[in-house]
């Protein structure tokens, strides 16, 4: 008899979208990322944030993906349709890459929590220095390239679902027992607890240089943009899914918040709560109910299993949204090439290859905490500075409103209301994005505020720079015959770089900024970034001869 099953097409839940964009979204972590900032006042914050950006931004997302139901690309298909091929190549480059330095956030969150389930405490300082922890951290990448590649997009529904979920009941789990630890009389460490906690004390640049985090803890719900196509429903499913991450954030914010101003001197907050103070959280409401380090080790495993989660969305997701919908003439053809599971695999090795350099780059602070928070700020910066984007494009979307499909869910219905929304969201995303550059984790004039201005400068300069340069290797490949470079081009470079990096981690006048306790991990580090410039530019010119003369035979 002849077979007469059809193979159904594997949809996405509403609800797993959901989950799975939460764990880009907000987290315990950004809960005390903020409150390390601006402790209690960080109610506050949160509570202005929420009403006048997290619920604006998440409709403003479920408007343009229920405008744009059709595309695949997320911010860069809204940004092209509504902007044209090159704002939206530029929109999907700054997108992409501002989002490495939050990828080497995440992975270095993941060695942090290995530190805690061996070592069982946060001083991780003690057991490795910088070096060993960057080599860690890229072991974390290679592996996820190769889990990535072997279970595909199963493993997102599934670590996210576990991840996120469990990360929510955890944070649920604290807050509840922090009620009961309050009516049973457990004492409030931070005294005083009155009105005034809640209140900034000065409304400076530091203090306002803080809200780049806000925004950056915030963003992330277009990341499920590109899942869209993978939903039963989507015009309608997709706004059920930001609905209930903006449900799910107001919760994990105001109250996370709250707690652990009950468990720590919002006052005089550790140095190093940034890095460790989710353990800490956990540590201290264990031992005040009599479980010990039990529940201190069952969120590091929580945490683990989130942070990788949170890995795997991103990879993937920013991955698809930078390659998935692009004008292929701005990227070298080899950016494109997917492998036989349909991933973009150069797209993933070149991710590795910058987030290391952003890693070896973090490396030039004396400790690790140290690296833990620039590149945690890092994000307060270039994150927003992306965000811009999606905001014009709803700006876009609201002043020609007759060019565009009518969206099954439309976020405010006059135009010029939402034009207003949207440039209103565009500003204060804008202004706090250029406050981030401002150090808010050294003292002012201090070696390290001045070295991690510099770093910030440096790196958000070198973001841009590349991404002007890759629609330049695209045009040389066109006009070459495929091949952007010859040998001698690589022959000076790789001489240059050599010669270069040897002189400024060894000789140069950049010497004192290396810490001393390197030695010989200058020369090693200066051959590791060498070679992943080298293995960069490669990556994007190689074979391309091969493969125009692939595409003229097809």
């Amino acid at each position: 008899m002849p077979d007469t099953t059809e193979t159904r097409p594997h949809y996405i839940p509403w609800v797993v979208v959901a989950l799975m964009d939460f764990v880009t979204v907000i987290g315990f972590d950004d809960i005390i990322y903020n409150f390390r900032n601006q402790g209690l006042v960080a109610v506050t914050s949160w509570v202005l944030m929420t009403f006048l950006y997290v619920i604006p931004y998440s409709l403003i997302v479920a408007h343009l993906g229920s405008t744009f139901s059709a595309d695949a690309g997320g911010i860069t298909s809204w940004v092209r349709e509504t902007n044209g091929d090159t704002l939206g190549y530029f929109a999907a480059w700054f997108y992409w890459i501002t989002g490495l330095p939050y990828v080497v956030d995440v992975a270095n969150s993941v060695v942090i929590s290995f530190g805690w389930m061996v070592n069982g405490d946060g001083d991780i300082q003690s057991h490795m220095n910088n070096a060993w922890f960057g080599l860690l951290t890229a072991v974390v990448f290679i592996f996820f390239i190769w889990f990535q590649s072997r279970f595909q997009n199963k493993s997102l529904e599934i670590m996210s679902v576990i991840g996120g979920g469990a990360m929510f009941i955890m944070t649920v789990l604290f807050v509840g027992m922090t009620i009961v630890g309050l009516t049973q009389g457990s004492p409030i460490k931070t005294q005083p607890f009155n009105l005034q906690a809640f209140l900034p004390k000065k409304l400076d640049l530091s203090f306002f240089a803080t809200f780049g985090l806000f925004i950056f803890a915030m963003n992330g719900s277009e990341l499920a943009a590109p899942y869209t196509a993978d939903m039963k429903h989507p015009s309608r499913d997709f706004p059920k899914s930001l609905k209930m991450i903006a449900v799910m954030t107001m919760f994990l914010t105001l109250f996370g918040t709250f707690s652990l101003g009950v468990y720590f001197n919002a006052h005089h907050l550790p140095n190093d709560l940034k890095m460790n103070g989710s353990y800490y959280a956990f540590q201290a409401i264990g031992k005040q109910f009599g479980l010990g380090n039990i529940l201190m080790y069952v969120f590091a495993v929580v945490q683990c299993i989130y942070m990788l989660a949170q890995l795997a969305v991103i990879l993937d997701a920013s991955t698809r949204v930078f390659l998935g919908d692009m004008a292929k003439r701005f990227m070298p053809r080899q950016l494109s090439k997917t492998n036989a599971a349909g991933l973009p695999i150069n797209g993933y090795w070149m991710t590795t290859i910058l987030c290391g350099i952003i890693m070896v780059i973090a490396g030039f602070l004396p400790q690790i905490n140290d690296i833990f928070n620039w590149l945690l700020n890092l994000n307060g910066i270039v994150s927003p500075f992306s965000t811009c984007f999606l905001f014009w494009a709803f700006m876009m979307v609201r002043r020609h409103s007759d060019r565009y499909p009518t969206p099954s869910y439309t976020y405010l219905k006059n135009d010029r209301v939402g034009f207003l929304v949207g440039l209103w969201m565009f500003a204060i995303t804008f202004l706090f994005a250029l406050m981030g550059f401002w150090p808010v984790d050294a003292a002012y004039g201090s070696a390290l505020w001045t070295r991690s201005l510099v770093l910030y400068i440096v790196v958000t300069l070198g973001m841009v720079v590349l991404g002007f340069l890759m629609p330049w290797i695209a045009k040389r490949q066109r006009e070459r015959d495929g091949l952007a470079f010859g040998a001698a081009f690589w022959y000076t470079v790789t001489g240059l770089l050599m010669v270069g990096g040897v002189y400024v981690f060894t000789i140069g006048i950049y010497n004192e900024i290396v810490p001393a306790s390197f030695g010989v991990w200058r020369v090693v580090i200066t051959v590791l970034v060498d070679l992943g410039v080298v293995a960069l530019v490669w990556l994007g010119t190689r074979n391309g001869r091969r493969q125009v003369a692939t595409a003229a035979d097809d």
